[in-house]
Formats: structure tokens, C-alpha cells, sequence
């Protein structure tokens, strides 16, 4: 398939009169495909019922006379603020019972049904005007579910829909008192009508009752996305798609996904290293231009396997953004590395947000391809660089991952809900086994709690997983090599409750975890070989063979080369020397990469990304500081 280019763009931003010439040189940079129309609704519908949709006719022509395809979103993200005036009670309510007020975006409750209705019918207007139009090729959802913290609501029309919600599980108040353990301080109900959100009590609520308000959130959010697909089906033929964001795990990423066509995700490297990334000071300078070197490809595995293979970068970072505690400039190459690491990972396309830098308006200080006078910055050199080379480079080919890597959105709930650590976060234990994995040079496939065939891989890796599902427990006896659970695993039942037998509970694994301990910073717990455990480490006891012990004779890894355990949280050091260790009983091939080079094999290419502020050679190539070279072998 060929790779291709995109650019966002906000036709309702700009004088009429200059959108042909944005087109024309969209086009000429070599670009291909234009998002619009994601935050248009107020300019779409001025007033309830009141529609214009010829400035969005004119500008669809424009775009596609000058041989663009369009990318057109539903404007969901941005009711208008005559929607609030009908619809008082749509706004989402925070933890604290504050409401979020009309200002900025993403202001709604999923669980609105009034709202849901005009969202039906904003999507329907546009499906039924633009589903067979020759330059529409693909349609967005909404945008960026679950940014500015949007999922949880606790709004009044969340509390009805979460009391109709548990009434279809449990059927009757004695069975949810069963399964919450409700016998526990006194917390028994009569009635659904009792039920209230987890929100604002005295001290901890009852996890059962968090993690089934996590689990009704998130499936409303997928009802939301579907409510918009099916109509959108109904007209179109053309893929549908919606752009995820980077660490966002309140909701479940893989059930939205089953309902579309193409994963996106939207890539802000240097924004997320200073936002989103635990990491000391140290790692923050070294790749403060740069961004993390392993954050930007951990979503491009996640979302190729929420995709199903199909998966873009939605919106691209090439240059400053405006919404991080600090937002440096990238390394002159950087937006183009990023861009062909995509690309190495299995992107159909990567668009960059935006073309021209807003002069207005909360997103003002965020760069864009054109600066505001609309004159090139400096991204939309390495943008245009990236086109030219798409033109003449090999083809990149699907290659299939030397290890898999649980990630499951359920668990990500359940350690929020009861953590037991103030730093256990189930995010952040993931990625540092992900890290571990590329720091050696590993293709890594993430894979979802409910694969149900774990055939394709030498070695499964499952840190933290909440509890074992029926599917993936059956899907452990088809693993050619080994499969290794990490701390914590399937240590809850999924009425969150200690299993009768004790964690881990694995088939065929004689271990019982029979006491846990969170470490605060500063400490750990050293192993016999060398390193240590940090944030989390637990006793097990059983007959199951002894592969790693700490230092005061307790195992650290135990089971066989067909089923493994992970008694605590290494230290990245540590974690490393794990994985090497565990890859080479399976006979993966494991490469020891300079600091901040990272590679990526494609088929018969293997790419290199230097992360680093300085040239690094490794087997013979150099890579420039900030580069990416690619070579067949």
C-alpha cells in the first residue's frame, strides 16, 4: 500500500479567497489528503435548525479540484453554545461535582441521550450531502476521545444511566451486593434507584463499584462512536476512523475500534515528553527536542492492532505546540524521523496538524506548517523532504513482531481504582517493559486481552494484568515458545475480589502470591544476579521451578520455558537483562543499541531512528543526529 501524506486544515478559519492557493500548494508540497471540518458546527448550524453547508460545499470543490482527498470529521467534539441553552443539563460534571463550563471543547456527557440525538442528526445531515461525494475518501469521529480528562462524568444523567446500566448486569440488587461485597461497611442497597457514583465519599469507594463505573463509561463512549458509524455506513463507502490520543486509557481503545475502519492516533512527541511521561530530569534534557524514543512507536503498535492493521497518525507534530508545561522546537530532522517511523511501524498515512498557525484563539501558540503571515516554517521543509522521498524509497512491508505485549484498558482502570502504590501505574509498567524491548532492538506486536491465538510469537509477555480472561487463558495453550506474566497479574477476579486460590492462578503454574508490598522511591528490593526491584515486589510460594532469585533467596522469576512469573517491578536496567535473558531461551536475536538509537526491521528493510543530539554510528551505518537511515538486510 502506498504511504501517504495529510495535512489538517480549517477552511472556516480563512478568507474565502485564499483556499484555492491553500490548496494548490497543499498539493505541490506533496501532500494528499486534507482533514477538515472536525470543530465546525457552529458555522455549520448558526442557529437550531438554521443550516449553511454551501461554505463547506465550496470548500470540499476547492480541495478536490486540486486533486486532494478529504478527511471529513463530525463536529461532535464542539456542540455550539445555543446546544447548551437547549440542552442545559449535557455538560459533564468533574469528580469534584463541579460542571465543565461552555468555552473550550469536549464539554458534553456521554451519557446525554438529547445530545446523542444531535449528534444523529448533525452526522446524518452530513453523511446524507457528503456520503457519495468523489472527494470525501475517508470520515473522523468526533475528536480525540478522552482529552481534557472527558470520560468520567458525574453528572445526574450519568447517574440514571449508570443505575440502568448495573439493572441489565446484575438483574437484581442481591445479586450486585454479591458480586461488590456490599456486606462490608454496611453498603448493601435494596434498589438500583440507590445506587449513586463513586464519587465524593468520605474515603475509598468500594473498587467493585469504581471498576463497574469505569467499565459503563467506557461503553458509553463506544455506543457514542457507533451511533455516528452506523449512520455514516449508511450512506458512505468510504473508511471511517477516529483519532485517539497519546496515554489517553479511559476507555477501551480496542471495543471502539471493532466499529471502524482505520486506528489514527495524534503524535506530539515533544509535548507528551514533557506531560505525559514519567522520566527523570536527566531523560527529559537529553531528548528535549527530540521526544521520547520509545513513546511515539508504543502507540504506533497499539493503534496498528486496534486498527487491525489499518492505522494513521492523524495529526503530526512539526514544530512548538502550546498546551505542555514547556514546549521546546524540535531538532531540526525530528518531523522527519517521526514521520518515517510511522511509516517503518505500518502507517498508511501521516497528517500534520496544522497548515497554518492559527493567529487567534487558545491554539495560537501552536506551530503549524505555514506561520501565521503564511510564509513555510520550519516543519514544511521536512514535510515536503518526506514527500519527495516517499516517491522514489522501497515500499514498506507488514513484518510481523518478534514478541507480543499484553495491553489491556480494564487493567489500566483497576490500578487507578486501588493502586496500592502511589507510582504502581499499569501505563507506566507496560512501557517500561516496551522500553526494555526496544532498547534491544525488537520488533513488538501489542496485543489485546481477548487474542485468542498466541501462535505468531516466540514470546508473550503480560505485565499487570488485571485478571486472565476465558479467551486469553484458552489462547495460552496455543504459544509455540513462552508466555511470561508480569507482577500483579491476574491477581483480581473481574468482581475485583482475591481469587479463592490465590493470584497468580495460572494453568499450570504451581505459585501463590501470599504477600504484596508497594516500595516507596528511593528503594527496592536486590536481586542474587545483580539489580533490583523497584515500586512493587511479591512473596510467592509453590513448587514451580526457580529461574531468578533476589537476593534474600525469594524467587524473582519462576515457572518454564513454556509458563513464567515476574514476583516484582524491575528497574529498567534490570528489566533489560530480563528480557535479553528470556529472548535468547526462546533464540530471538537481540541487538544492544547505542542511547537513543532505536530500529525497526520492515520486511527486508531495517530502519534506524537516532534519537540522539549527535551522530551515532552502530553496524557500519552512520546516523545523523536526528536521522533516520534505512538499509535492506
Amino acid at each position: 500500500m502506498k504511504r501517504t501524506l495529510g495535512v489538517c486544515y480549517y477552511p472556516e478559519h480563512w478568507p474565502e479567497d485564499v483556499w484555492a492557493e491553500d490548496a494548490r500548494r497543499i498539493t505541490e508540497a506533496g501532500l494528499t489528503w486534507v482533514r477538515i471540518g472536525e470543530f465546525a458546527w457552529s458555522r455549520l448550524e448558526p442557529a437550531p435548525g438554521r443550516l449553511d453547508f454551501d461554505w463547506l460545499d465550496r470548500a470540499i470543490a476547492t480541495l478536490g479540484a486540486a486533486g486532494l482527498k478529504v478527511v471529513l470529521g463530525t463536529p461532535t467534539a464542539t456542540p455550539p453554545r445555543w446546544m447548551i441553552d437547549r440542552h442545559p443539563d449535557m455538560l459533564a460534571v468533574d469528580a469534584q461535582g463541579r460542571p465543565r463550563k461552555f468555552g473550550a471543547r469536549r464539554h458534553y456527557c456521554f451519557s446525554h441521550r438529547g445530545y446523542l440525538q444531535e449528534c444523529r442528526r448533525i452526522t446524518t445531515l452530513l453523511a446524507e450531502r457528503y456520503g457519495r461525494s468523489p472527494h470525501v475518501a475517508a470520515w473522523q469521529t468526533d475528536n480525540e476521545f478522552g482529552c481534557h480528562d472527558t470520560i468520567l462524568s458525574y453528572s445526574e444523567v450519568a447517574r440514571h444511566a449508570f443505575r440502568d446500566w448495573l439493572s441489565q448486569k446484575y438483574q437484581s440488587p442481591e445479586a450486585l451486593n454479591r458480586a461488590w461485597g456490599n456486606v462490608f461497611w454496611s453498603m448493601e442497597y435494596d434498589s438500583f434507584d440507590q445506587i449513586d457514583l463513586p464519587n465524593l465519599t468520605v474515603t475509598e469507594p468500594n473498587p467493585a463499584h469504581v471498576m463497574d463505573f469505569r467499565r459503563f463509561s467506557s461503553d458509553q463512549v463506544v455506543a457514542f462512536n457507533r451511533a455516528q458509524v452506523e449512520i455514516i455506513r449508511h450512506h458512505s463507502d468510504a473508511p471511517i476512523a477516529h483519532n485517539y490520543m497519546g496515554r489517553i486509557t479511559e476507555f477501551d481503545h480496542y471495543a471502539t475500534g471493532r466499529d471502524l475502519d482505520i486506528a489514527s492516533w495524534d503524535s506530539y512527541p515533544l509535548g507528551f515528553l514533557s506531560d505525559r511521561l514519567e522520566a527523570s530530569a536527566e531523560h527529559k534534557a537529553t531528548f528535549l527536542r527530540q521526544g521520547d524514543p520509545d513513546f511515539q512507536a508504543f502507540h504506533h503498535d497499539l493503534y496498528r492492532t486496534v486498527g487491525r492493521g489499518r492505522w494513521w497518525v492523524m495529526e503530526q507534530q512539526p514544530g512548538p505546540v502550546n498546551w505542555a508545561p514547556y514546549n521546546p522546537a524540535p531538532l531540526p530532522g525530528m518531523v522527519r524521523l517521526w514521520t518515517w517511523e510511522a511509516f517503518a511501524h505500518g502507517a498508511e498515512a501521516v497528517c500534520y496538524f496544522r497548515w497554518r498557525q492559527a493567529p487567534f484563539a487558545q491554539e495560537q501558540m501552536h506551530a503549524g506548517l505555514l506561520r501565521p503571515d503564511s510564509a513555510p516554517a520550519p516543519g514544511f521543509a521536512e514535510a515536503v523532504e518526506v514527500a519527495r522521498e516517499l516517491d522514489t524509497a522501497p515500499e514498506v512491508a507488514a513484518t510481523q513482531g518478534e514478541v507480543a505485549l499484553i495491553f489491556d484498558y480494564a487493567s489500566a482502570w483497576a490500578w487507578d481504582t486501588q493502586p496500592q502504590g502511589a507510582d504502581f501505574d499499569y501505563f507506566r509498567l507496560v512501557f517500561a517493559w516496551y522500553r526494555a524491548l526496544r532498547a534491544l532492538g525488537l520488533n513488538i506486536d501489542i496485543a489485546g486481552p481477548d487474542t485468542r491465538d498466541l501462535s505468531d510469537w516466540k514470546l508473550v509477555l503480560a505485565p499487570g494484568l488485571f485478571t486472565l480472561p476465558p479467551a486469553l487463558r484458552e489462547a495460552l495453550t496455543t504459544v509455540a515458545g513462552q508466555v511470561v506474566f508480569g507482577p500483579r497479574a491476574n491477581s483480581k477476579t473481574a468482581d475485583f475480589t482475591i481469587p479463592p486460590a490465590l493470584p497468580p492462578d495460572l494453568p499450570g503454574l504451581d505459585a501463590r502470591v501470599t504477600r504484596v508490598e508497594s516500595l516507596p522511591p528511593g528503594t527496592g528490593i536486590p536481586l542474587a544476579e545483580g539489580g533490583a526491584f523497584r515500586h512493587w515486589a511479591e512473596e510467592v510460594e509453590g513448587s514451580a521451578p526457580v529461574i531468578l532469585r533476589r537476593a534474600d533467596g525469594l524467587p524473582a522469576l519462576l515457572g518454564s520455558e513454556k509458563l513464567a512469573y515476574l514476583t516484582g517491578w524491575p528497574c529498567d536496567e534490570t528489566l533489560r537483562a530480563i528480557v535479553r535473558r528470556l529472548c535468547a531461551a526462546q533464540g530471538i536475536p537481540t541487538h544492544d543499541l547505542p542511547a537513543g538509537l532505536r530500529r525497526r526491521q520492515a520486511g527486508d528493510l531495517c530502519f534506524r531512528f537516532n534519537y540522539g543530539a549527535t551522530p551515532v554510528k552502530w553496524e557500519g551505518v552512520e546516523i545523523p543526529a536526528a536521522g533516520v537511515v534505512w538499509t535492506r538486510g
